[in-house]
């Protein structure tokens, strides 16, 4: 196992103010580059000295990625660089889409989410401690999943999707945003390209190095929500050992419009059980023409964690996922 020190690696340090700046930046060291935003992830790689990039582009200062407004459509876009406090905060947030509003209110402390950004809660590395500790394990470039191993201590892991790596997406506003049909606004200097918020989000099996479909020389910059879920009833619930800083061992997010008792439609995210935030498009399916009660509950429930395979000491996800989900459905946590 690495050794952990105090004292960061040494890095060149650019701190642009334009959104043309920091793509030129990025565009000049691709894969030398590394965007810090809040700091909230980046500060526990440079510290322990696991990350040691040769550049770090500090995009605080981009103005331009920052707030939140209406959109032309009836919808909002959020800045990439807003932080979580002001989403938590924000008047439209709160008035359309108040499932983001408690999931960015879950987000470690207070004192992280007037730091953190929004952006980078979505872009955050997994929180595997045999990665994040240095280990060589396959996502770090070796030949073995320390996490998957007879003596692993793995209660935290993945009980999907796993593909050499068992680590998990750790993110709070992922489900959130994959349930509203978010878009996410990438830019180089080759231009602009929207990714839906659900295909943004990658497994080991297509890249295990990370995991966002984020290229060297991208940069995120905004989240924009269609108005086609405001208003609709959700339900967002988060499960955590510890009720603040901590990162969820199971979350999930869902939006339903009901028509005449039943659901018409609906869309429906867990994150912390893959290494990507999972949409339960076969339990949307499921429930899709009955009413929000108990049967359906269980039969999305039951639905939800169909395929599941756990690790020897996170078994206990599979009920815990499947009871969100039905809370979720039938719409009350008791």
């Amino acid at each position: 196992m690495a050794l952990i020190h105090d004292v960061m690696p040494a890095f060149e340090l650019f701190q642009p103010v334009t959104v043309a700046d920091t793509l030129a930046l990025l565009d000049k060291y691709k894969k030398s580059a590394w965007v810090l935003a809040g700091g909230m992830d980046t500060f526990d790689w440079l510290k322990d000295r696991n990350k040691r990039p040769e550049i770090v582009v500090d995009i605080s200062g981009v103005k331009e990625i920052r707030g939140v407004q209406a959109t032309s459509d009836g919808g909002i876009e959020i800045g990439a660089g807003t932080i979580l406090s002001e989403v938590v905060q924000h008047p439209l947030v709160k008035d359309k889409y108040p499932i983001l509003t408690q999931a960015a209110e879950v987000v470690a402390s207070p004192q992280i989410r007037a730091q953190g950004t929004l952006g980078g809660n979505v872009s955050q590395d997994t929180r595997c401690w045999y990665y994040r500790g240095g280990w060589a394990c396959y996502r770090a470039g070796g030949n073995i999943c320390y996490a998957d191993t007879p003596s692993a201590i793995n209660r935290e892991h993945a009980i999907f999707d796993a593909d050499r790596c068992v680590a998990v997406n750790p993110s709070d506003t992922a489900p959130a945003l994959i349930a509203l049909d978010a878009k996410m606004v990438i830019r180089s200097v080759e231009g602009e390209r929207m990714v839906d918020a659900e295909k943004f989000f990658i497994g080991p099996a297509l890249d295990i190095t990370r995991m966002t479909v984020l290229q060297p020389g991208e940069l995120l910059t905004a989240i924009r929500i269609p108005a086609t879920w405001a208003g609709a009833s959700f339900y967002f619930e988060k499960v955590r050992e510890r009720q603040v800083w901590d990162f969820p061992i199971v979350n999930v997010a869902a939006v339903f419009v009901v028509s005449d008792g039943k659901i018409e439609r609906s869309r429906i995210a867990v994150n912390a059980v893959a290494a990507h935030p999972m949409r339960l498009t076969s339990v949307e399916a499921a429930i899709a023409g009955k009413p929000r009660n108990e049967e359906t509950a269980k039969l999305g429930g039951e639905r939800a964690i169909q395929g599941a395979k756990p690790l020897a000491h996170n078994e206990y996800k599979i009920p815990l996922m499947r009871n969100l989900v039905k809370r979720a459905i039938r719409g009350q946590t008791a």
